[in-house]
């Protein structure tokens, strides 16, 4: 099954000079690799697409899947508020071997919902690839609705859906309409969400801690609860530590406390300090990833 278990949602590390870390980017997908992530989603909303240059971001998805090298599926991140910008993305992705792409509702413009029906089949028609929706609207302001997202399976290449809303209620409600793949979108809710029906999970967390996070997918997967749910606990803190400013503020701190790549961000992210850094070296020391 394409879309299961751990996806990373990568960071894209930069240099000192805000150029992309294509050696940074490597160690990172190594870990990845030999840490049995399922998959690995490059330049969505934690690699800061909306801070790259459609340029940038296609040389960072070719990278990726030539690096990976078919070992795992690489799943681009090509949305855009702007349908004809991420068909363009989407066509690339296609092109330079992807296995699926994920594709966020449009921001800032606030389409209805035929809007983004609109959006998403004018893409879908356009290409020959599966396409993971991304319900976020923490981040786009928008909010695609369970009957939206049944309507959307309709299209054949449309077939999974990250699901960020925060809701095991809007998980339930879209498995009960229909039978499209869900991963949850929030690490803190992959084992409830898997416990109704999803997948797996598009993390922010595997990118520090890439075996556990797999470790908890496959177990709960198969429906062994009582040791996944150990690791849930143990990660408890860790998930939400990570969301303790904006995302990926403080996955790239902690990438940086270990040694994978430089905290580096492009504005107007700026790096974690203070008491939030403070926080994430407490659980950092904890679980002995310093």
């Amino acid at each position: 099954m394409l879309f299961q278990g751990s996806y990373v949602a990568l960071v894209t590390p930069f240099t000192d000079q805000l150029e992309v870390d294509y050696d940074a980017y490597a160690r990172l997908i190594d870990f990845q690799l030999e840490n049995g992530t399922s998959g690995l989603v490059p330049c969505g909303c934690t690699g800061e697409a909306a801070t790259l240059s459609h340029v940038e971001q296609k040389e960072t998805i070719r990278f990726v899947v030539e690096h990976v090298a078919g070992r795992v599926p690489v799943v681009a991140g090509t949305g855009s508020n702007n349908t004809a910008e991420a068909l363009t993305l989407t066509q690339y992705a296609c092109e330079v071997g992807c296995d699926a792409v994920l594709l966020i509702t449009p921001y800032y413009n606030k389409p209805t919902s035929a809007g983004q029906i609109a959006h998403y089949t004018t893409i879908a028609k356009g290409v020959d690839i599966p396409i993971m929706l991304y319900n976020v609207p923490g981040r786009t302001g928008t909010k695609m609705t369970a009957a939206t997202i049944a309507a959307l399976f309709e299209t054949p290449n449309i077939v999974a859906v990250k699901e960020a809303c925060g809701s095991i209620d809007q998980v339930t409600e879209i498995l009960e309409r229909c039978d499209i793949t869900v991963l949850s979108g929030d690490d803190g809710l992959t084992l409830p969400m898997i416990a109704v029906g999803a997948t797996g999970v598009v993390s922010v967390a595997a990118n520090v801690m890439p075996a556990d996070v797999a470790a908890l997918c496959k177990l709960a997967l198969e429906n062994n609860y009582d040791q996944a749910r150990k690791i849930h606990y143990k990660l408890s803190r860790l998930f939400s530590t990570l969301f303790i400013e904006t995302n990926p503020m403080p996955v790239k701190a902690a990438l940086s406390r270990m040694g994978i790549i430089k905290n580096n961000l492009r504005l107007p992210l700026v790096p974690l300090a203070g008491k939030s850094l403070d926080a994430l070296d407490i659980i950092l020391h904890e679980m002995n990833l310093m």
